[in-house]
């Protein structure tokens, strides 16, 4: 090589590690933020020079007054209560998708549920007892048909139905905050919120985000953290149901609080564990419900039919051992198995 190219390219190649140093040094750092909302914790990591924890919070409330039957004034307790009340963009949103689904799956999803698990224990009412002629009668007041949204109105065919979201509502508060997180012109993050999940771009380590399932076993207390498998994701939205920690016994009997919206009884079927990817959180925490409703052999064919989700369900075996079915497109997420 040339003497003179040589002395040329020396400070030209400093000059570039330098900079590249420079521009690596000047990266936004990565922020965790934690609390708790919707009943659960939430940790949404991000990188970011800004702390944008209270504008997340602010994200959240808003969520939360727009669809939480807990807080006595949201705008679907106005909406159970047959109140007057301006529907919000939340509201309107996730009525129509959960609309949407409940046509797809032919009623395993169904937000017109909540006089059902109300009178199972599991809702925003004390139940007064249930038998079967209570799960008749309530029968008569639910179903995703039987109600429309017409002039930014609930429009009700018996004006004592009333709306539970708690199985799309949660996943849809994590798209609020990643949206709010786009927003801001935030690339790479992760939103948690009790499990329900959205991740975009690179961890710290910029690679995929590690995300794990945790196995099924029966944890009212939430503080089981084994894990059945972990994925590697990035750019979408994933959510699990499962009975195994929202249950309880009695005379013997293990009741779960997962209803099936078309019979009015909670479900008893070998999944315990669904897993649902999909484009936005709302949608696989909809989808991972309906699964767990469907049961095995259902929703098999139902993601043969939708290759755009992908699936992870953890079924009970014989005697204490799990099985587990997991879709063609699930597999290539797999990244640890325990």
């Amino acid at each position: 090589m040339d003497k003179k190219k040589r002395v040329w390219q020396l400070p030209f190649l400093a000059i570039l590690i330098i900079g590249t140093i420079i521009i690596l040094k000047k990266q936004a750092p990565f922020r965790t933020d934690e609390g708790f909302v919707f009943g659960t914790v939430y940790k949404i990591t991000y990188q970011s020079e800004d702390n944008l924890k209270e504008e997340i919070e602010s994200e959240l409330k808003k969520v939360d007054n727009s669809l939480s039957p807990f807080n006595p004034n949201s705008v679907i307790t106005h909406v159970n209560r047959n109140e007057k009340t301006e529907l919000d963009s939340f509201f309107v949103h996730v009525f129509h998708l959960a609309k949407k689904i409940s046509d797809e799956t032919h009623g395993a999803f169904d937000i017109t549920v909540a006089p059902l698990v109300n009178a199972w224990g599991f809702g925003f009412k004390k139940s007064a007892g249930v038998d079967s002629l209570v799960v008749d009668s309530l029968r008569q007041m639910t179903g995703y048909q039987k109600i429309g949204l017409q002039d930014n109105r609930i429009i009700k065919k018996d004006p004592r139905m009333m709306l539970d979201c708690s199985a799309i509502a949660k996943g849809f508060g994590v798209d609020a905050v990643a949206m709010l997180l786009e927003r801001k012109g935030i690339k790479n993050y992760m939103v948690d919120i009790g499990g329900e999940v959205v991740v975009r771009g690179k961890n710290s380590k910029m690679n995929a985000w590690r995300i794990g399932i945790n196995k099924p076993i029966d944890d009212s207390l939430s503080v089981n953290q084994e894990l059945q498998t972990v994925l590697a994701i990035s750019d979408v939205g994933m959510a699990t149901s499962g009975n195994y920690r929202n249950f309880y016994y009695k005379g013997g009997k293990k009741y779960a609080h997962t209803i099936d919206p078309r019979t009015g009884y909670p479900v008893q079927h070998s999944i315990l564990s669904s897993t649902v990817i999909a484009k936005d959180c709302a949608s696989a925490d909809a989808y991972a419900t309906a699964f767990m409703v469907m049961g095995l052999d259902s929703a098999k064919a139902f993601c043969e039919a939708h290759p755009e989700l992908d699936a992870y369900f953890i079924c009970s075996g014989e005697g204490d051992k799990y099985e587990t079915y997991v879709t063609d497109g699930m597999k290539k997420f797999i990244v640890s198995k325990k």
